[in-house]
């Protein structure tokens, strides 16, 4: 995978970036032909299988770029086991096989213009029941990959009061896509209308109202994966700022003799092995299904927190080249500086976590 990574995507990287369909086709048959594609992806659904525990290390070094999931196809892996799990046949059928065969993409639309991302009770999207279908009105925003997605699984509230996932099909009346939002400066994020979107009442995930306990097990697994491509992203950084410091020279010296500069190195080495301490055992907990909550979001905010710092220093040793897309350090520093709201905001998780060990010391992370 790591020679994958720097022979076929970091080259294509600004391609990928931009959304460019032929460079990641060419990119995933590349992957496929390697015996990359698919790897924690289910056997049964055409994927090869690797438990979480030991596609772990995989996904450090493939998430080495943002492009690498999209590229080796585990970027699929939320959604074919969210629908593998909760769809109907239908939906199986039509949608789940083509996925791990790469020939559709998903995507998924939670949060809305206005409303706080990480309170779900304010989502304010209906979906009505009429005869055999579901009527879907609202908006939608920070939908990734929307313009060629085959589907939009969509979070909106049923007449039973709860949350519900539906899911839409690309090219159903009444799906607009509205805008791009582009992210400090980067696109790929869309805003969606659904007005009075009809699809059958078979395109609804699980029983209605049952939304957020299915969204709730893609977030953890969801932000453990984030988790461990952040820690490829920020050694990259990490390994961007040694480099750079052994070989700039000021003044007759290489900045790695400077002592000013060996507490980033010290630092950013502490913290990235930290954050892969705890997100080893987000892994574990996942894998266990035991203490997952308190064990995730202390990854997630611990991990977005160091790839942000890291980050950060690597650009100070570059000075203002690092400024530029001269170097990989501005795009990482759109991802690390969008990390710490991607999934909930780190504060939200702070909290939650805070309550649960005033509440429960014995629920503290293992070590």
């Amino acid at each position: 995978m790591r020679a994958f990574i720097g022979a076929h995507v970091v080259p294509a990287e600004k391609s990928l970036m931009a959304g460019d369909a032929a460079a990641l086709r060419r990119a995933q048959e590349r992957a496929r032909a390697a015996g990359l594609w698919g790897l924690p992806l289910p056997v049964a659904l055409g994927g090869q299988g690797m438990a979480l525990a030991d596609y772990a290390d995989v996904a450090i070094v493939e998430g080495h770029s943002d492009a690498g999931p999209a590229v080796c196809g585990s970027d699929l892996l939320l959604d074919t086991t969210m629908l593998d799990r909760y769809g109907s046949p239908a939906i199986r059928e039509r949608y789940v096989r083509a996925m791990v065969a790469g020939d559709a993409s998903p995507s998924f639309a939670m949060t809305e213009p206005g409303q706080a991302g990480s309170d779900p009770s304010g989502l304010t999207t209906t979906a009505v029941r009429d005869g055999d279908a579901y009527v879907l009105t609202g908006r939608k925003w920070f939908t990734s990959r929307a313009t060629h997605a085959a589907f939009t699984t969509v979070a909106c509230r049923t007449e039973d009061g709860g949350i519900s996932l539906i899911v839409v099909p690309a090219g159903a009346g009444g799906l607009r896509i509205v805008r791009e939002v582009p992210v400090l400066g980067a696109g790929g994020q869309y805003e969606l209308a659904l007005d009075g979107v009809r699809v059958g009442a078979e395109q609804l995930l699980g029983a209605p109202g049952e939304g957020l306990a299915i969204a709730g097990e893609r977030l953890a697994l969801g932000r453990t994966l984030r988790c461990l491509r952040w820690l490829g992203q920020a050694r990259r950084a990490f390994d961007l700022m040694v480099a750079r410091m052994r070989g700039r020279v000021v003044r007759g010296r290489p900045l790695a003799d400077r002592e000013l500069l060996h507490q980033y190195v010290f630092d950013s080495h502490a913290e990235l092995a930290a954050a892969e301490a705890l997100t080893r055992a987000a892994v574990a907990a996942l894998t266990e299904g035991t203490g997952v909550k308190n064990a995730v979001a202390t990854a997630k905010v611990v991990t977005a927190r160091a790839y942000g710092t890291v980050v950060d220093r690597a650009i100070q040793v570059y000075g203002a080249e690092g400024l530029t897309d001269d170097t990989p350090l501005a795009m990482l520093h759109r991802g690390a500086r969008a990390a710490r709201i991607l999934d909930g905001p780190d504060e939200s998780h702070i909290s939650a976590v805070a309550r649960r060990l005033l509440t429960s010391p014995a629920a503290a992370v293992p070590s």
